[in-house]
């Protein structure tokens, strides 16, 4: 069920588009065309899925205050928690550039499609807001490190696969002149927010605990009180 509920919530209810507005660079300008959308969505969703387990074990094992504990007793009291920018960035375009290569070897169009934002993913908010959001929450295990960093990719796919559906779609509709272009896509991208955010209680019916009963012994106790209560009202009297 952990795993479960992380995965929703990265998709629906933290989505990294539609609840904080990361990645919204790429989002904005890949997204005129479904194609592409697809291309630089799967992308995303790669190296996710590679650098927030990554960097969950340097965080573990040698970002983490006493985290280089595992070289020694000596070594218990480091803290490398300065670094974590910087690691978690040299991971993250490390990653990118893997994935520049493959594309640009199995898909040369899709490759000219994305131009320069292929390689910008390695500076993609949403890419490193994935590791960072990963450390600030804490997430104990590498499986639910891979887990968030898979869904929280599809969450991303998902918004600018949407994004770039209905941009095909409104090309062909009456828009007033002042919105054409990115200003209709923000009053769009502003009202699919608003439409994720009705996912959020999606997961928290079931939080509050019910009512418990009471038994029998507990309603005769509270009866005979009640009753003590007004004998010794009418003798004040």
């Amino acid at each position: 069920m952990e795993h479960l509920e992380l995965f929703f919530k990265s998709i629906f209810i933290d989505n990294m588009v539609f609840a904080v507005f990361l990645g919204m660079c790429s989002y904005l300008a890949v997204s005129k065309k479904v194609a592409t959308a697809v291309g630089l969505g799967a992308a995303v969703i790669f190296v996710l899925a590679i650098t927030v387990p990554l960097n969950w074990l340097l965080d573990q094992y040698i970002l983490q205050p006493g985290a280089l504990s595992w070289l020694g007793a000596e070594y218990a009291a480091y803290d490398l928690s300065f670094l974590s920018f910087i690691m978690f960035i040299a991971t993250i375009a490390t990653m990118v550039q893997l994935v520049e290569i493959v594309v640009e070897k199995f898909s040369p169009s899709l490759y000219n499609s994305l131009g320069i934002f292929l390689p910008l993913i390695a500076v993609n908010c949403a890419i490193l807001g994935g590791s960072l959001f990963m450390q600030s929450r804490e997430i104990e295990t590498l499986g639910l490190a891979l887990n968030y960093g898979i869904s929280s990719g599809i969450g991303w796919f998902l918004a600018i696969l949407a994004i770039a559906a209905i941009r095909e779609k409104i090309r062909y509709s009456n828009v007033p002149a002042p919105l054409r272009g990115l200003g209709i896509t923000f009053i769009i991208t502003g009202l699919m927010g608003i439409g994720f955010l009705s996912f959020g209680g999606m997961l928290t019916g079931g939080d509050e605990e019910a009512p418990k009963k009471e038994t029998t012994a507990e309603v005769k106790t509270k009866v005979e009180d009640k009753k003590e209560l007004a004998n010794n009202t009418k003798v004040i009297e």
